[in-house]
């Protein structure tokens, strides 16, 4: 309904356009001047308060369901409203994974002026997951809240293979940091899976893709959120550190191994207190390994990437544009493309653009060498990570990865009907 009437609107307008050059104002020869003819803009920063206020309302009716009233149900209605709104009616934009973009440019950029909604909402689910954990991927989130809704099983991969495709994410927010940073182009819009859906149409090539994650989706747990969600990868940091850790019953664990089984993330870790305990001196080892390893792969993650700085530079425009410049200066028999033509016909000044490229390229040597050492030290910090082993009598739930999505409680025989809340017991 909504495009229906921005089509009808801007068919009108283009009338009135049309009209206004087919019978053009009368010149009047007594110095009569026309007045100036405003025209409002719409009222879009009332959608942008009603989107901060929705966004705060829905997280919190997840933290009061999820923590309180352990209800499925609830965070389940809130990925419906999601989606629906935030989703189709807001068409998925401006979305906390996105607004990532906004914020690097306006810290690098001081002219860049940096919306105070955009602000908000790349903010807020930090907050919260500072205080609860992952709030915002329960259901909250469109592109989460998307792939909650068709899951139906859980096929479960290996510990191996997650641990290595959940490092994706931080190699997708090292490039979109690097892109932005470099006011190349925004990375996370470009490639944003589900836009096209939420839009009903764009590029061809993106739309196939979100329609095969939402397929997957079908199958796998959130497989975009698991392995692919930069966004996701922040509030991991953030969830881990949590004020409140969430727990899936507070009347005692009887590890029946239900939620573990439920759990379409793989969040919830099983007991680990019957397993061979290994020798003290074999595991100082081995962390002091990791250890060391940390600040070398750092080291080598931001040579390696930053070797390849003027390659990725080609990604902006008028580093592009200077290197087809110079090839058909060095061949031109070659058939002149488009963007060299626009330039001689603007009068451009090669020498001009080679100073600019320059400075771009300055720029990509040194947050190409930033976006490396993070991948490196990600790298790093996971595999330290996984060779410290802590012994757990019951399931517990890592609040890295927990979406908060509530399965579980329907799961757990001990979490029926809770009739104690625990916000009120010790973290």
């Amino acid at each position: 309904m909504r495009k229906v009437f921005a089509i009808f609107i801007g068919f009108i307008c283009s009338c009135q356009a049309w009209a206004v050059a087919r019978f053009p104002k009368p010149d009047f020869t007594s110095g009569y001047q026309y007045p100036e003819i405003f025209h409002g803009a719409p009222n879009e920063w009332v959608w942008n308060i009603v989107d901060v206020v929705l966004l705060v309302g829905m997280m919190s009716l997840v933290v009061w369901a999820a923590y309180r009233k352990r209800a499925r149900a609830i965070i389940f209605s809130m990925s419906v409203v999601s989606v629906l709104y935030f989703g189709f009616f807001r068409s998925g934009c401006v979305c906390s994974v996105g607004s990532i973009q906004n914020v690097v440019t306006a810290v690098v950029n001081p002219d860049y002026h940096l919306p105070w909604y955009v602000l908000l909402v790349f903010l807020l689910p930090i907050v919260f997951a500072l205080l609860f954990g992952r709030v915002f991927c329960s259901g909250v989130c469109p592109l989460g809240a998307l792939q909650e809704l068709v899951n139906v099983r859980n096929f479960r991969l290996s510990r191996a293979v997650s641990a290595t495709l959940t490092m994706i994410p931080w190699v997708y927010l090292a490039f979109t940091i690097l892109y932005a940073a470099t006011r190349s182009q925004f990375l996370i819009c470009r490639l944003d899976p589900f836009i096209g859906i939420f839009r009903l149409g764009g590029d061809l090539g993106v739309m196939t893709f979100g329609i095969v994650l939402l397929v997957m989706s079908i199958f796998v747990g959130r497989p975009f959120c698991q392995f692919l969600c930069p966004y996701g990868a922040l509030l991991s940091v953030f969830s881990a550190l949590s004020w409140k850790k969430l727990e899936i019953t507070d009347k005692g664990c009887i590890n029946c191994a239900l939620c573990s089984v439920s759990c379409p993330v793989d969040a919830i870790r099983a007991p680990q207190s019957s397993r061979t305990k290994e020798e003290r001196r074999k595991g100082v080892k081995r962390i002091i390994l990791m250890a060391v390893l940390l600040p070398l792969l750092t080291l080598a993650g931001a040579v390696l990437v930053g070797s390849q700085s003027d390659a990725l530079s080609l990604a902006h425009k008028d580093v592009y544009l200077y290197e087809l410049l110079l090839e058909q200066e060095a061949h031109p028999e070659m058939e002149k493309p488009l963007e060299v033509e626009t330039f001689h016909a603007l009068g451009g000044d090669i020498n001009e653009l080679k100073a600019q490229v320059d400075d771009i390229r300055n720029d990509y040597r040194f947050y190409s060498y930033l976006a490396g050492a993070l991948i490196g030290f990600v790298i790093g910090f996971k595999l330290l990570k996984l060779s410290l082993k802590r012994g757990r009598k019951t399931y517990e739930i890592d609040m890295a990865r927990c979406t908060l999505c509530g399965k579980c409680f329907n799961y757990c025989p001990q979490s029926l009907n809770p009739k104690h809340s625990s916000l009120n017991s010790k973290p």
